[in-house]
């Protein structure tokens, strides 16, 4: 380390207090009516301070002008009132236009005196009891407005709170204008009454004034301002009306009438200024709820808060000196209040001393509550500075880091934080302080930390802002992060070998295509082989499926360490895996596929040698198909040829590496078609025919789908069943497309398709013909193909030969469903699964055949991705009379509904069955209850009708002496008159062989 030292990463530090947010636009309008009413409130004041250019104009807009003045304010808060009835002041506004209503009456009256009658107004008038009217619902309003308290001695604490500043107002005005001797000279005792009530309401106003200055509420604080500026103007004017000196030489229209002019006006503004405030937020998008700045003057109003009570007292002691500064006696009124106003100062002292005691008791307690919290939370609590010196630690950081607090205290946080980490960590916190609060309140940080020990904790951080820091509440996820690993390798990597698994390969396949195609200049570098085990099968029926596994493992040890640093080596499934070579571009074609070769043969023989599994020695051998990445390859279509490259080997004798080639592949393709076509002849020449029974929905009767059957002729016409036996020479073909009778010694066999491999085949293809004619006739209903599913294991069948089919006959895939027979459970699930993945990313729909039968299990429902659940012949026998039977049928149907499965009851014969299948929720069924197996000419004539009665009742077709049921028993037909009884039904044929002409 240098002598200077390693410097460390500079912390970031908060921003100052950023500018607010507005446009000029807003400021402009809101200035605007502010600008008109100071013009109006100054012209009326130039025109008072002029004397109006006459004494009439003076007496008019001294009276009539302030009476219009009061006026408009009554109508607009009025309005106001009426328009907002979601504003919590809505009573105030009334009663402030209650208010007004009254100067403007008084006002309005004043003039009619002097201006219409041109009398002196008379002393006392309607006029002077009007004004008086003015202070109590202002004093009301106000009231309303004022922040209410919560407790009792809140509410004791603004009585005393008012009372000392009217008590000392009131002390104060009797020593210097109440007290005057105009006041009780010759004048009437109503007189005095209404001029000692004049002043004292002012005064009682005044007081609420000064109490609410310090006890508004918070909402709509302009308004509120706006009404106590309005308020405290309009008593001033009052004061100094009441002064004797003033009255005696009062008259309309003079400058004193510009303040209760002005007065007015604000009030009838003050509302709107509320809704002007409100507007915003009205239609903003909610947001979390952030607290708002701090007032610049709050401290200043706290203060005057707190020393209002004592300048009360002060104010009541000068009203005391001034009453007896000529060393006369002291007023009784001067005597009483004063000492009231003393009584109140100290009963609001004691409150507020009990208040402090309660509130500092409360505050302990919290602290505590808060402390214990920090101190037992299993998180760590850091408060940093905004250097990121860190000035608190909470105790839990002896647990999780391993660090005492105290010793943390002091140090920097970004010696704790990985050096790969504390990058990422700067820039986020930069951006987390350059953020507005309002916006972002918390930010979320995962990083590690070192813990004492030197080994690294994942930490999840949530970041505040705190006293011009930050404050970290942190937790150690290290057992999380590690979980999430964990799971993220099971889904990309192979449970038994450890080795990326097919979807993790192709994303590998892809990423390196990507990087060639970015020029196409390294095309042909990059190679796939897909590598299959020979004899891997045998190693399994021989020595046991532990043995097979144990002998996975040791190939894809031995593949992996083949294979080089750079390239990738995977297990697709079973004993199929596959290797990437990705080529660098520096040698040319010839040469890189001599390197690839040379790695595959080198691979082939790895994978050759002798395996020691369960003491003894097995051998197997390795086919391997090589396939490089052309310009404007896909993933899929580069493993796909790997795949056809392999399976050339397989054909070639196995133990072998093959190179893909266009021109062999589609000469194979062309083998293959051939020798399909030889089989489709031998076949029809073996005398099988097709048939098809519909499948129905039980909620509606409509055929959804049609089953194809595979059906084995007789000399004589007569169709079997697969598997069945022969008639007996009794037998006698039935007329053509109905059921010939059955055998006493031939059981009743279902009706599903035959299971040889040749069969299978020519069943599969004959479908799909028969289906894309249909198609093109106008009959879209899809066909569903029943195939072995140890057939399809062995690669007899591929998902690229369906496509093939498909793609020849232009039928849709969603057209074709491939029901998987009732397997030998020593088939492989894995092969299954990957046959069944390939067919449904096809198109193809896949049903689960035979479920409830002998070796179904629900290994097969849980690994093979299928559409649709058929239930076994043997469930739907007994779902009548056997209890037990139908509580299995109820529990399979409810987990094919689970899983979004449909389900297929097969051999429904009955129509009690097909209600009873019905109501535990089977979704569709096909048996003889609905429609026997029908030659293509019957079929289409029964998709042309479109369903079939579910329920079972008969149907009876309008014609002479003729009854046809098309679900159920067949009635006895009868002639003649009716008769009326029960009907005896002949018993139901079995379907175990049908008639059809043969071909």
């Amino acid at each position: 380390m240098s002598a200077r030292g390693a410097e460390q990463p500079r912390f970031p530090r908060l921003p100052r207090t950023a500018r607010p947010h507005g446009g000029a636009g807003a400021g402009e309008r809101r200035a605007f009516p502010r600008l008109v009413l100071a013009a109006v409130c100054g012209a009326y004041a130039v025109g008072a301070a002029l004397g109006w250019g006459s004494p009439a104009v003076a007496l008019f807009m001294g009276d009539f002008g302030l009476s219009a003045a009061a006026f408009t304010a009554a109508g607009s808060c009025v309005h106001y009132a009426r328009t907002h009835p979601d504003t919590p002041f809505r009573p105030a506004w009334t009663l402030f236009g209650i208010s007004s209503a009254m100067a403007g009456l008084g006002n309005g009256i004043w003039g009619w005196y002097e201006v219409v009658l041109g009398v002196p107004v008379p002393s006392p008038s309607a006029a002077d009891f009007c004004f008086l009217l003015f202070a109590p619902p202002a004093i009301v309003g106000l009231l309303v407005l004022a922040k209410r308290p919560v407790t009792r001695a809140g509410w004791t604490r603004l009585v005393l709170d008012t009372w000392l500043v009217g008590g000392s107002l009131l002390t104060l005005s009797w020593s210097l204008a109440l007290d005057h001797p105009s006041y009780w000279r010759g004048e009437s005792l109503s007189l005095v009454a209404l001029s000692l009530a004049y002043p004292l309401m002012d005064i009682v106003l005044i007081s609420m004034v000064l109490a609410l200055h310090f006890r508004r509420s918070s909402a709509h604080r302009s308004a509120v301002n706006t009404v106590i500026g309005a308020l405290a103007l309009t008593v001033l004017c009052d004061a100094l009306f009441t002064s004797p000196l003033l009255r005696e030489n009062y008259s309309s229209g003079q400058i004193l009438d510009a303040g209760w002019f002005a007065g007015s006006l604000l009030l009838a503004y003050a509302p709107w200024v509320g809704a002007r405030e409100g507007s915003g937020s009205r239609h903003a998008p909610l947001r979390p709820a952030a607290r708002p700045p701090a007032p610049v003057n709050g401290a200043v109003a706290g203060s005057l808060a707190a020393l209002a009570p004592y300048l009360a007292a002060a104010v009541c002691t000068l009203g005391i000196l001034y009453n007896v500064r000529g060393g006369g006696a002291i007023d009784p009124v001067v005597l009483l209040t004063g000492c009231t106003v003393v009584l109140a100062l100290v009963l609001r002292q004691g409150i507020m001393l009990m208040e402090n005691i309660r509130l500092t008791q409360e505050l302990a307690q919290k602290e505590n509550h808060f402390r214990s919290l920090v101190q037992g939370s299993s998180d760590v609590i850091m408060i940093a500075s905004p250097a990121g010196m860190l000035r608190y630690v909470s105790p839990a950081a002896a647990g999780v880091y391993g660090r005492e607090p105290d010793k943390l205290v002091g140090s920097e946080l970004a010696s704790l934080i990985h050096p790969e980490d504390l990058g990422r960590v700067l820039h986020e916190l930069r951006r987390f302080l350059a953020t507005p609060p309002r916006e972002e309140p918390s930010t979320r940080i995962e990083c590690r930390i070192r813990h004492a020990s030197g080994r690294w904790l994942n930490v999840e951080s949530t970041v505040n802002r705190y006293q011009g820091g930050l404050i970290f509440n942190s937790r150690d996820v290290t057992e999380r992060v590690r979980l999430q690993a964990q799971l993220q390798h099971n889904a990309s990597h192979d449970p038994l070998t450890d080795l990326p698994n097919r979807s993790l390969f192709t994303e590998r396949v892809r990423r390196a295509l990507g990087g060639r195609r970015r020029g196409d200049a390294g095309a042909g570098h990059t190679a796939v082989l897909y590598i299959d085990l020979d004899g891997f099968k045998a190693v399994n029926d021989t020595i046991g499926h532990q043995a097979g596994d144990e002998l996975l493992v040791q190939a894809a040890r031995r593949l992996r360490e083949a294979v080089r640093a750079g390239d990738t080596a995977a297990r697709l499934g079973g004993d199929e895996f596959a290797a990437l070579i990705v080529g660098d571009g520096k040698c040319d074609r010839a040469e890189r596929e001599y390197r690839v070769l040379e790695i595959a043969e080198r691979l082939r023989t790895t994978l050759s040698r002798p395996y020691r599994v369960e003491g003894g020695e097995a051998r197997v051998a390795a086919s391997i198909g090589v396939a490089f990445a052309e310009p404007g390859v896909t993933p899929a279509v580069l493993m796909r040829h790997a795949d056809l490259a392999m399976y050339r080997a397989k054909q070639a004798g196995k133990n072998r590496v093959e190179l893909y080639a266009s021109q062999p592949q589609a000469e194979a393709v062309r083998r293959a078609e051939l020798t399909t076509d030889r089989l489709r002849g031998v076949l029809a020449e073996s005398e099988f025919a097709l048939l098809h029974q519909p499948v129905v929905e039980l909620s509606s009767g409509k055929i959804t789908s049609v089953a194809a059957q595979a059906r084995r002729r007789s000399a004589r016409g007569v169709l079997f069943p697969p598997g069945g036996p022969q008639p007996a020479p009794q037998a006698q073909p039935a007329p053509p497309g109905q059921y010939g009778p059955q055998p006493p010694h031939v059981p009743a066999a279902d009706s599903r398709g035959d299971g040889g491999a040749d069969a299978g085949r020519w069943l599969l293809r004959r479908a799909v013909e028969q289906a894309a004619e249909r198609h093109h006739a106008g009959y879209c209903v899809p066909v569903s193909v029943r195939l072995d599913a140890r057939r399809l294991t062995d690669r007899s069948t591929t998902p690229a030969t369906v496509e093939a089919l498909l793609s020849r006959h232009g039928l849709p895939p969603d057209a074709l469903v491939v029901e998987l027979a009732d397997t030998d459970p020593r088939v492989s699930l894995d092969e299954l699964e990957l046959w069944v993945t390939a067919l449904r990313r096809i198109g193809v729909g896949i049903t689960l055949d035979g479920f409830g039968g002998a070796h179904s299990g629900l290994a097969a429902l849980r690994r093979l991705p299928a559409d649709t659940l058929r239930l076994d012949r043997a469930l739907v026998d007994g779902v009548l009379d056997s209890p037990r039977v139908r509580k299995i049928t109820t529990g399979l149907l409810r987990i094919a509904d689970d899983l979004g499965m449909l389900s297929v009851a097969d051999g429904v014969d009955l129509p009690e069955q097909a209600a009873a299948l019905r109501a535990l929720g089977c979704t569709h069924a096909q048996g003889a209850a609905f429609s026997k197996p029908l030659d293509e000419h019957r079929l289409r004539r029964a998709l042309a009708r479109g369903s079939y009665p579910v329920a079972g009742e008969e149907q009876h077709l309008s014609g002479v002496g003729r009854s046809v049921v098309v679900a159920g028993s067949l009635p006895a037909r009868r002639s003649g008159p009716a008769v009326h009884g029960p009907v005896a039904h002949p018993p139901l044929r079995s379907n175990s062989e049908t008639s059809v002409p043969p071909t």
